[in-house]
Formats: structure tokens, sequence, C-alpha cells
């Protein structure tokens, strides 16, 4: 086959004309339609060209007349290409793209070579184009005179029975070896109605029509299916891959885009469509070298939008690259952000920038899950293998990232690991076995603070943490097992200041609060003990212990205030008062007690009551009551209670506080501020 793009004249040429579009975000479509002869295609009805003829009981011959094609036409077909073959049996390049009509059943042919006829006889007539069958006399390709009811028969090529599916019928004879899709089609080839049967689209114009239509509808899945089955038909056609890209592209499978991309302009050089989206999609990735390449490549000046947009990621990845040396975090995450939004959205070495930056800022969290959005895309991402980044090989440089994450969030062997392959990617580099060295000595130090430790030797325990600190200064999880030594060892303050290191570099660290809040206990420093307990309480809200050491720590601030707390009950659920005695009984409970007044068939109320049975077990020092107003209206009446649902707050049988109709924010913030 010639390869596509050539010159104006060739039909190939046309052909990759007709697959192009101005837009090159999108798939190259017909602007200009030539008929590409599919290798299986119906011929066109013409109705003066038909004729009616009986069929013979006892020869069983269909008597048609046809006429041979001319040697200058077979020439020319094999000059320019895939063609069709008109009812006369000349060779035509028609550009006709109409829909075509399916032939009556019973007649079929092949797009090239003899004909072939179905067996299926229809009464005893048949009708039929002139072209479809040979007469008496016939002149076959060879120039010899067929038989009477015999079929030419090529000597390089057999004739098999066909399954009965597409465009023939049952008992079709279908030729071997003829092009590509003629007999034997791909499952994933698009299918059209004809007659009650399915019949497979074998023309990949038809099919890149079809494509473009699930195209533009976003359909990308349905757009890639029938692209896939054009290039299988036409595997060497450039604008069919980069049809294929841009479907791949709207899937977000960039990786796979970019291959075909590369494969189209390997097929054409110099197809400008191809260089353009493939210059796209590599910036995109972070490639900015390899995406100005493509752009000049395209065939055309580059527009000047597009220029600027490549410069602006790189004048980005320039700066961000400059803070990092500096340390300046805060800079190279706005550096990093700004390229993203410049264009290279899709590039994991950016992200990876996102997340070490992130950090050093001590935003672990969001650290870690953008390490998971990074690595998702270096796995979608084309293999970059020895490109640099921050002077790093670029897949080095991610698993440097992915070791310190792994450090920081205390998965040491992991951390090593990521470490020991960033080493084996790049051996050159300095920073890189820096890092492997502090991981190594990290990692060995905390094995051997965790032997000590579960043996109860708290000072060797200790010492080999921060043996370990050395390594790794930012390490939260080495801090908070130190403050657990020293905290065994009766150094709560040092104990403390291990815990405020540790939530400095990661604050959500909830085991370095829960010690922080024990050794404040052990100080008696009640109120930052019930501060800390309060807030692990509302992140584990089904601990029991972290409810009772809220409980105790909360009774102990108010005896250290003078208040009365022989009566306090841990924990229970909301009381449900009936009477006035019950009622004037419990609030005259030490401590604060919060009052529901509610009415069972209240929707408000019955919003509001899981919440309110949230607090009593987040607040357990605090007495929780609820009082229906239909069941005890003389409580509602003493109370003056006219709307439900409300809230008062007494302390020491004093009323502090009423809430009709609170916000949650609202009520929690009551229950908070007068509970301590």
């Amino acid at each position: 086959m010639s390869r596509l793009g050539g010159g104006s004249g060739s039909l190939s040429g046309r052909f990759q004309s007709a697959l192009s579009l101005d837009d090159s975000n999108k798939p190259d479509s017909n602007k200009h339609p030539a008929d590409l002869g599919s290798p299986i295609s119906p011929l066109r009805t013409r109705p003066s060209a038909t004729h009616t003829s009986s069929s013979s009981s006892s020869s069983g011959s269909l008597d048609k007349h046809h006429r041979a094609p001319s040697p200058s036409s077979s020439a020319a077909a094999r000059q320019s290409g895939p063609t069709r073959r008109s009812h006369s049996g000349e060779l035509t390049g028609s550009s006709d793209t109409s829909p075509v009509p399916h032939p009556r059943p019973g007649h079929r042919r092949s797009g090239s070579g003899p004909l072939v006829y179905s067996s299926i006889a229809y009464g005893s007539t048949a009708t039929s184009p002139n072209a479809n069958v040979l007469p008496t006399g016939n002149i076959c390709p060879s120039g010899r005179v067929a038989k009477t009811g015999l079929t030419y028969r090529s000597q390089t090529r057999t004739d098999v029975l066909g399954s009965g599916t597409g465009n023939y019928g049952h008992g079709s004879i279908m030729r071997s070896g003829s092009a590509p899709g003629s007999a034997s089609l791909s499952s994933s080839s698009m299918s059209s109605s004809a007659g009650g049967r399915r019949a497979p689209v074998t023309d990949p114009q038809e099919l890149t029509k079809l494509g473009n239509e699930h195209y533009k509808k976003g359909q990308f899945a349905e757009a890639l299916r029938c692209y896939d089955s054009a290039v299988e038909i036409w595997p060497g056609s450039a604008a069919c891959r980069n049809n294929r890209a841009a479907a791949l592209t709207g899937l977000r499978r960039l990786g796979e885009a970019v291959r075909e991309c590369r494969e189209a302009v390997r097929l054409d050089h110099t197809y400008g469509r191809a260089h353009h989206r493939l210059a796209t999609l590599l910036l995109r990735l972070g490639q900015v070298e390899n995406a100005r390449k493509h752009l000049y490549l395209a065939g055309h000046q580059p527009d000047l939008l597009e220029l600027q947009k490549i410069q602006s990621v790189e004048r980005h990845l320039g700066r961000c690259a400059e803070s990092r040396t500096i340390g300046d975090w805060k800079s190279a995450l706005r550096e990093a952000d700004a390229a993203i939004a410049a264009g290279a959205d899709s590039c994991p070495m950016l992200m990876a920038s996102r997340v070490e930056a992130l950090l050093r800022l001590h935003q672990l969290d969001e650290a870690d899950s953008t390490l998971s959005d990074a690595l998702k895309l270096e796995a979608s991402s084309p293999s970059c293998s020895q490109a640099k980044f921050f002077g790093m090989i670029s897949d080095s440089y991610m698993c440097v990232v992915r070791a310190k994450v792994d450090m920081a969030l205390g998965r040491f062997e992991s951390a090593l690991a990521a470490a020991e392959k960033a080493r084996e990617i790049d051996s050159g580099s300095a920073e890189v076995t820096t890092l492997l060295n502090n991981v190594r000595s990290a990692v060995r130090a905390r094995a051997q603070g965790n032997e000590f430790f579960k043996s109860g030797d708290f000072a060797e325990a200790s010492t080999a943490y921060g043996e370990g600190l050395k390594y790794d200064p930012a390490n939260p999880v080495l801090h908070c097992n130190r403050a657990a030594c020293r905290s065994k060892l009766g150094q709560w303050e040092r104990s403390i200041d291990d815990c405020n290191e540790a939530l400095r570099i990661q604050p959500s660290y909830k085991k370095a609060l829960l010690r922080r809040a024990a050794s404040f206990s052990k100080l008696e420093r009640w109120a930052e003990a019930v501060r800390d307990y309060e807030v692990l309480r509302k992140e584990l809200p089904g601990d029991s212990e972290v409810a009772e050491s809220l409980f105790h720590a909360q009774v102990a601030l108010k005896t250290s205030r003078g208040e009365e707390v022989s009566n306090m009950k841990f924990g229970g659920e909301v009381e449900k008062i009936t009477c006035e005695e019950q009622f004037q009984a419990a609030i005259s409970l030490p401590g604060v007690s919060v009052v529901h007044f509610m009415a069972a068939s209240n929707q408000h109320c019955a919003q509001i009551s899981p919440f309110v049975d949230s607090l009593c077990t987040r607040f357990p020092s605090l007495n929780f009551l609820k009082v229906d107003v239909n069941e005890s209206p003389i409580i509602a009446k003493t109370e003056n209670v006219r709307i439900v649902p409300t809230f008062k707050i007494y302390k020491n049988r004093t009323r502090v506080k009423e809430m009709i109709c609170p916000s949650q924010q609202v009520l929690e913030y009551s229950v908070r501020h007068y509970g301590l």
C-alpha cells in the first residue's frame, strides 16, 4: 500500500485529507469524502442496469451479461490503491459517499477479483445487477472465455463458503486472501442493519464518520471502538491513528494517546495534525522541549498563544526548581500549581513536586492523597527514562518523594524499598544517595528502639529513637515513640515537648495527641487535658477509653475550681423526666444539666434528638435530660415552655441559658461553654 499523505492526485492522499478536521483537538473527519473501496462493499444498484431472467429448473444457471475490465482500468487500480468496481466492470475512484442500498439477497461479490454469487434461489426467477453473475461465454479477467454456467476461479486464491453473516446470504461463496477485512472481520467492527440482518461496516471512511459522531457527543469509548476498527482495516493510515489518539485523550489515557500520535508521525512524518496533537499531549505531561519540537514540526508557523503556553509552563517549572533549591516551599507549591494551571495538568513530576512541598509544609494528609494521584498519572504516562527533573532522573525523583512520605507516615519498610529503587534508577545522583543512607539509618534506629521498648528498657529505646531523629529530624513517628518512652520514665514535660513537635509536623496525629493529653493529666494541667481529650472524643466517638478519660479530666477540672462533683456519674443516656419532683431533683445535681423540651410528634424535635444523644456521649460529665411537653404539661407550664424544641441549661439548679429552636452549632457551642 502506498504511503498516506502523498500527492494530491493520489487516492490515498485524498483519503488523508478526507479524514482531517481543522480543529486539532478533534478526530479527523471527511471534509472531502473519497471512495475507499471497502474490502467488502455492496454494489450501488442502478435501476437502468437491472434485468430479469428466468431460472431454468434443469440447468440451474442464471443468464446475465457482464463486461470484463479493460487492461487500462486494471493498471489504474494497481497504481491508485483501493477503488470500487462499477456495474459495467470498470474500475472507478468515485467519491460518491451517499448511503449505498444493499443488493437483493442471493447476489453478492467481494471487493476485487472474480465475482461470487449465492446459491439461494427465490422461486423460479431471480433479479440482480447485471454484473453479478457470468453468462454463457463470459469473458474472464484472464481474457479466456468461461464455459457455460461456470465462473472463473483464480489459481492463487481459493474460495470458501461464508458463514452467512455480513453482506452475504447463507451459502455465499467468499474469496480467502482478499483485502484486509474482506473475509474475516474483527469482532469490534461496527454494524449497520440491512434487511433485518446485521452487516459489519468495513469501510474506514464510514467507521471514521461513525466515530466522529460519537466523539462530538462526548462518547469517547464508543468513538474509540469505531477508530479501532478503522485501524484494524487500514493499519497504515496515519489519520486513523490520529483519530484513535483523540478518543484516548478524551478518556484521559494520555500515555496511549501519545503512542498513537508517535505511530502516526512515524507513518507520515509530514502529518501536521498528528504533530500538533502530540505537542499538546506532551505539554500536558510536562515535557516542554518535546512539545515545542513537535509544534514546529506541524508544518506551519506555530500559533502565538500555543507558544506562550509552552513558555509559561517552562517559566513556572524553572521558578519551582529555584524555590526548591533555597527551601522556599510555599513558593515551590505556588509555582507547581501555576505550571499545572498553565497547561501541564497531567504531569506526574509536577504532582510529585506538590507532594514534596506539602510534606515540608506539614500537610501530610494532603501530601499522601496527592501522592496517590501522582502515582496513577505516572502509571499511565509514557516512559521518559532519562528526562531530568530537579537534577534527578524523573522516575527516580518520584521514588524519592514516595520514600519521604512513607517515612513521615511510619511506613518505614516501604520507604526503604522506594529509596533503594531510586538509587537503582539514578545511581549517579548525590541527593538520591544521601536520601538512601538517611532512610537506612533511620529505619535501623527505629527497629532497635522498638526492640528495647518491648523488653522494657525505655531509656535505651528513647536513645535509639533519638538516634533515628538525627537522620530524619522531621519524622513525627520517631518523636511520638520517644514521647512514649519519656512518659514511661516519668519525664512528663519532655514527653509533651516530643508530642508538640510531632503534632507540629502532623497536626492530625491522634496517637501523639493522646499521649500529650495523658502527660497533661499526670501534671494536673486539667484544662489542657480536657481540650485534647475533647478533640479526640470528636475524632474517635466510639472509643470508650477516651470518653472515660475525658470524664475524669472534666471532673478533676471542676474539683480544682471548687465545684461540687460528689454525685457526678460517667456516661449514660439522655434521662427522660416524667414528673415535677424528678425534674427538680435532676437539675439540683452538681454540675451542669442540659434539658431538652420536646414533643415526639414534632418534626424538628425528631431531627435534633440524635444530635442530643451524640452530645451526651461526647460530654459524659454533663447531665442530659428530656421532657415531652405533651406527656408532662405541668413541667412545661412551670418552665413556661411554649415552643419546641427548647433547650435550657441549669447549673446547680439555676438556669444559665435558654435556647429556642437552636441550630446544632449553637447548641454544641453552649454545651461546651457551660460544661467547662
